[in-house]
C-alpha cells in the first residue's frame, strides 16, 4: 500500500499562501488555450480573459483570420502567443513560460486531426463556484465518477474502458481504446480543456480567484450547426457541466470541513489525476526551494516551514 500514489493534502485546496505559491510556480509558467480563430470573428473587437489575476485582451487586427494578437491589459504589451496549423490560439501570461514547443512538444501532431477553423463560435458563459481549481481538474482527469454522475454522457461514452494517455503538459482522454478517433478530449496543464464530439466543441478554463475556495468557470461553445441542432448539443453539454459543478462544491465542502485529508489514487483508473497532481507538486517544490533563497519572495517563503509529501511545505499548517 505504501507504494501507491497519495493525493495532495486537503490543505492544498484551502490555503491562500499555497495558491500564491502555485501562481508563481505553475500559472505564470504555463501556456493557455484561448480558443480557435473562429472565436475572434470581428476585426478590432476586444475579447477579455483573466488567468491567475492576469488580465488579457485578444484582438483580431486584419481580415486575415490568423492575424490575432494577445496583450496584457495592465501593461499594454504584446504577450507571446502561438496559433496552431489547425487554428487553435494559445497564450502565455508572463515571460516566465518556456517556448510553446518546449511546453507542448508532441501536441501539434495530435491537433491535426481536427480543422478548428470549421467550427463556428456560438456562445460563452462564465460563473463562479465554491471549490478550488484543483477540485475541478481532479474530476476531469478521471472517469470513475462518470457512470453515476453523468448517466447521459455514459450512454455515448461508457466508462468501462475509459483510458487517459498522459503527455508532457497535456492528457488525452479516450473512452474506447478500440475507437481512438471517436471524439477528441484533451486536458492542457494546468487548467484548460478541449472536448470535440457530437458535431460540436466545448472548451473550458478553470480559473483560480484570489480566494482558494472559489473558482471561476469559463466555457466557450462551437458547433457546425446553429438553431435547434446547436441548442440540443448545448443542453446536453451543460447538463454534464452542472453535474460536475455540484460534485465539486460538495467535495470542496468536505475538504474544508476536514472530512477528507488525504487518500490513495487508483493506479489504473486515476492515472490522469496522478499525472497532473505530481506536476503541480514538482513545480511547487521547485518554486519553494527558489523562494527560500535571497530575493523578493524570501520573506514569504520563510513562513512555509512544515513538510508535507516528500518535503514540501503545507502552508495551512504554518
Amino acid at each position: 500500500m505504501s507504494s501507491l500514489t497519495r493525493t495532495l493534502p486537503a490543505s492544498w485546496y484551502c490555503s491562500l499562501p499555497l495558491y500564491q505559491l502555485e501562481r508563481r510556480a505553475v500559472f505564470l509558467k504555463a501556456w493557455y488555450l484561448l480558443g480557435p480563430v473562429t472565436r475572434f470573428q470581428v476585426v478590432g473587437e476586444k475579447v477579455d480573459y483573466e488567468m491567475a489575476q492576469v488580465k488579457l485582451i485578444v484582438t483580431r487586427n486584419s481580415d486575415d483570420p490568423r492575424h490575432i494578437k494577445v496583450y496584457s491589459a495592465a501593461e499594454g504589451k504584446e504577450l507571446r502567443s502561438h496559433l496552431t496549423v489547425t487554428g487553435l490560439l494559445f497564450t502565455t501570461i508572463s515571460d516566465n513560460a518556456p517556448a510553446f514547443e518546449d511546453f507542448f512538444p508532441d501536441l501539434e501532431s495530435l491537433l491535426k486531426r481536427v480543422d478548428f477553423t470549421k467550427l463556428p463560435y456560438r456562445r460563452s458563459i462564465k460563473y463562479e463556484g465554491n471549490f478550488n481549481w484543483k477540485t475541478m481538474v481532479d474530476g476531469y482527469q478521471e472517469c470513475l465518477h462518470c457512470q453515476y454522475t453523468h448517466p447521459s454522457f455514459s450512454v455515448y461514452y461508457p466508462p468501462t474502458f475509459y483510458t487517459v494517455y498522459n503527455h508532457k503538459n497535456f492528457s488525452q482522454h479516450i473512452a474506447d481504446p478500440k475507437k481512438p478517433n471517436d471524439g477528441l478530449f484533451l486536458y492542457f496543464f494546468p487548467n484548460c480543456t478541449l472536448n470535440v464530439y457530437g458535431g460540436g466543441m466545448s472548451s473550458f478554463r478553470v480559473c483560480p480567484t484570489d480566494k482558494p475556495g472559489v473558482t471561476r468557470m469559463e466555457f466557450d461553445y462551437y458547433h457546425e450547426k446553429d438553431g435547434d441542432k446547436f441548442e440540443h448539443y448545448f443542453k446536453f453539454v451543460r447538463q454534464v457541466a452542472m453535474e460536475d459543478y455540484e460534485l465539486c462544491e460538495k467535495a470542496q465542502e468536505n475538504l474544508e470541513k476536514g472530512v477528507y485529508a488525504e487518500g490513495i489514487l487508483n493506479p489504473i483508473k486515476e492515472t490522469g489525476v496522478v499525472f497532473y497532481q505530481q506536476r503541480v507538486f514538482d513545480l511547487v517544490c521547485t518554486q519553494h526551494e527558489t523562494d527560500k533563497g535571497p530575493g523578493p519572495q524570501a520573506k514569504g517563503a520563510a513562513s512555509l516551514n512544515h513538510v508535507a509529501r516528500s518535503g514540501l511545505v503545507d502552508p495551512a499548517s504554518s
